[in-house]
C-alpha cells in the first residue's frame, strides 16, 4: 500500500516541489525530502490521508511557507570571525594535557626534584629565597640543583616528546 502511495505521489510532488520552490527560497529536493519526511510520519501515526493528492499539495505549500519564514530570518554569513588571539578549546585541551604530563614526569623525578620543581612550577610565584626556604636548603645550593633537576626532567621528556612527533 505505502509503495503504490509513494510511487502515485512521486510525480505530482515533484511538480507541486518545482513550482513552490522557487518563491519559497529553497531547492525543490529539500522540498521533496521534507514532504516525504511529514508523509512517513503521518502514515505512523494516522495512517494514509483519505484525499493524498490534496494532502500532498498542502503539505508541499506549507513546507514553503516555512522555508520562506526560515529563508527570510536567516542573514548570509558574510565576515570572517575576528580572530582574537584566544585559544580555542582545541589548544586548551592540548595545553591542559602537556601541563599533565610536565607534572606526571616531574613527580617521577629522583630525590628532592619533585619538590624543588613543584616549587618552581608554583602559581604563587616563589622567589629563590622563599623556595630554599620552603626546601629547607641553602639559596646558593638552588640553582645547580635545579639544573640537575632540569636535565633528569630533559631526559625524561625526550623520549615522550621524540615518540608523537613526525621526523624526516
Amino acid at each position: 500500500m505505502t509503495h503504490d502511495l509513494v510511487a502515485t505521489l512521486r510525480p505530482l510532488l515533484t511538480a507541486e516541489a518545482s513550482a513552490e520552490a522557487h518563491a519559497s527560497g529553497s531547492e525543490p529536493g529539500d522540498l521533496e525530502q521534507a514532504v516525504w519526511l511529514r508523509l512517513l510520519e503521518r502514515l505512523e501515526a494516522d495512517g494514509p490521508p483519505l484525499d493524498p493528492q490534496g494532502w500532498l499539495r498542502k503539505a508541499v505549500r506549507a513546507e514553503a511557507r516555512r522555508s520562506r519564514r526560515t529563508h527570510r530570518l536567516e542573514r548570509p554569513y558574510d565576515v570572517e570571525p575576528v580572530n582574537d588571539a584566544r585559544p580555542g578549546p582545541e589548544q586548551l585541551a592540548l595545553a591542559a594535557a602537556r601541563y599533565r604530563a610536565l607534572r606526571d614526569a616531574v613527580r617521577r623525578l629522583p630525590g628532592r626534584c619533585p619538590r624543588l620543581m613543584e616549587a618552581l612550577l608554583s602559581p604563587k610565584d616563589l622567589t629563590y629565597r622563599e623556595i630554599a626556604g620552603e626546601l629547607g636548603i641553602s639559596q646558593g645550593s638552588l640553582g645547580p640543583e635545579r639544573s640537575r633537576c632540569l636535565g633528569c626532567l630533559r631526559r625524561m621528556l625526550t623520549p615522550e616528546v621524540a615518540a608523537r612527533e613526525v621526523r624526516g
